[in-house]
């Protein structure tokens, strides 16, 4: 057998490790480039965002800044919405598509999408599986112990369920964000293709996300074979 320090099954990761490498590249790079592109009715992402949670009802939402690069994000727990350092006041066309993305998710919330709904109920869960599988796991290696190899891939799973569920949900915020944009006029016909090229760049993040997280899968179902087994 392959001595403890020595796993192979680390081999596994490695297309996962590559896709996640090439994604945050093309995220960067894209967005980049279209926050050097200022759209034509000069607004800023915030009033963007403003202007649209209004449109849908959503005055009760408030718009927050929040420091770092790309940490935008919809909290539902609290229904705000932050817009990260870089695009609260940028008035660029990938700053006011990162903008709607949000506001597609607070959509999301008011009208209870579904996936959304499954995403933010089981977050709670997916917090500790997350946390414990993998210590859980490999206690179960060292012990030699079954039951605790099983119930840390049991933990997994729940894992794999959240970025199952997450790809939906970023999706359709993606094409909610594009449609509000071009019902509203706040970009114009070229201008959308250019959010949109942002905004499928930021989704390979979320598909490279789930890929990794089905080749650990594989890998702990490996490792399972390779030392569950033993005397």
């Amino acid at each position: 057998m392959f001595p403890f320090f020595f796993d192979p099954t680390m081999m596994l990761l490695i297309p996962a490790l590559l896709l996640a490498m090439w994604a945050q590249m093309r995220v960067k790079s894209v967005f980049m480039r279209y926050s050097a592109v200022g759209s034509r009715r000069g607004v800023t992402a915030a009033s963007a965002a403003r202007a649209l949670l209004d449109r849908f009802g959503l005055q009760s939402v408030p718009v927050h800044r929040v420091g770092g690069n790309l940490t935008d994000h919809y909290d539902p727990r609290n229904r705000s919405l932050s817009l990260s350092d870089s695009v609260y006041a940028s008035t660029s066309i990938a700053a006011i598509g990162v903008a709607a993305h949000e506001v597609g998710h607070a959509i999301q919330d008011s009208v209870n999408y579904s996936p959304l709904k499954i995403r933010n109920a089981i977050v709670p869960v997916v917090g500790i599986g997350s946390s414990m599988a993998f210590p859980l796991f490999f206690i179960g290696i060292l012990l030699r112990g079954q039951m605790l190899m099983d119930l840390g891939i049991l933990l997994f799973l729940g894992v794999i369920l959240f970025h199952i569920v997450t790809l939906p949900v970023e999706f359709d915020a993606s094409s909610r964000a594009l449609k509000v944009l071009a019902d509203t006029g706040i970009l114009s016909a070229d201008e959308i293709g250019g959010a949109g090229s942002v905004l499928r760049a930021a989704s390979w993040t979320y598909i490279a996300a789930t890929v990794m997280a089905f080749a650990q899968l594989i890998r702990l179902l490996f490792l399972r074979g390779m030392f569950g087994s033993r005397d």
